[in-house]
């Protein structure tokens, strides 16, 4: 389980540095794991980028049997994981991702056409889905909302 604990450790140190930022321009969203996804973790900062909002996302797993090299699908959509709603800004014009060395996991980035301030007004959430090929799973989840400090 050696290889878990240095994802955690990774995704810890991700969290921090994301939360640890002293300007309000940046947020943390932790991920949920889907049930067709259960034990991973995730998390992604926003931040702003002119008036889009930039994405970088750290993702510890994906359902055994998805294809390499790992593409994965993510959307913003109206509503909250609790209560899902349609797409409202789809982050697809590149869907690759990047290996983390010699840990399990991988990260990417994406950008919204859309300003944070927008995000954080309420009622977006995020969703992290496997491609056509690995069956078009959704496999993380997270409500976008001001970090409570």
């Amino acid at each position: 389980m050696k290889s878990g604990t240095h994802t955690a450790a990774l995704l810890a140190a991700a969290i921090i540095v994301g939360c640890t930022n002293s300007s309000s321009q940046t947020v943390t969203v932790p991920l949920n794991a889907t049930p067709r996804n259960g034990g991973q973790i995730a998390n992604t900062t926003l931040a702003v980028q002119g008036n889009e909002t930039a994405f970088s996302f750290v993702v510890s797993g994906v359902p055994s049997g998805t294809l390499r090299p790992l593409n994965l699908y993510t959307f913003i959509n109206k509503g909250s994981c609790e209560r899902p709603g349609s797409v409202a800004y789809a982050m697809n014009d590149r869907i690759n991702t990047n290996r983390i060395s010699a840990t399990r996991g991988w990260t990417y980035s994406r950008s919204a056409p859309v300003a944070l301030s927008e995000l954080l007004s309420g009622g977006y959430y995020l969703v992290v889905r496997t491609t056509p090929a690995d069956g078009n799973v959704d496999i993380f989840c997270g409500d976008i909302k001001p970090e409570t400090r």
